[in-house]
């Protein structure tokens, strides 16, 4: 399986990273509380951390957690663009929005039904 090195960065460009694919031509939106709000077309599987190369300075993110509190959901604390979430264990997840050479809005969309997910009582 042959995989592109695709490029990514937040809006203003302080957040900048790259990861290893096959080609991306479907994407994943989430239709939970926080998901529907950002409205991002996210990469429809996690990359695995030895494909995923992060940000080089972490400080430029801020990370919420709601709920379960697994899931860090990153943003630039400069822009406010949501690129990535994930970490070395789970692999990273992609705002494909982000991403210099894809147009989310062309791909095939999978919506996830995180909406009926249960509530943390923790």
């Amino acid at each position: 399986m042959t995989k592109i090195e695709y490029t990514a960065r937040c809006h203003c460009g302080k957040v900048q990273f790259s990861f290893r694919s096959k080609e991306i031509t479907k994407g994943l939106r989430c239709d939970c509380s926080i998901c529907i709000r950002k409205g991002a077309v996210m990469s429809l599987k996690y990359i695995p951390a030895e494909d995923f190369t992060p940000i080089k300075n972490m400080n430029d993110l801020t990370d919420y957690r709601w709920n379960d509190r697994v899931v860090n959901h990153l943003f630039c604390k400069t822009c406010g663009i949501y690129p990535y979430h994930g970490d070395e264990e789970y692999g990273y997840r992609v705002n494909l929005g982000c991403v210099d050479q894809i147009n989310p809005l062309s791909l095939e969309i999978t919506v996830y039904d995180g909406k009926s997910m249960p509530i943390s009582k923790a």
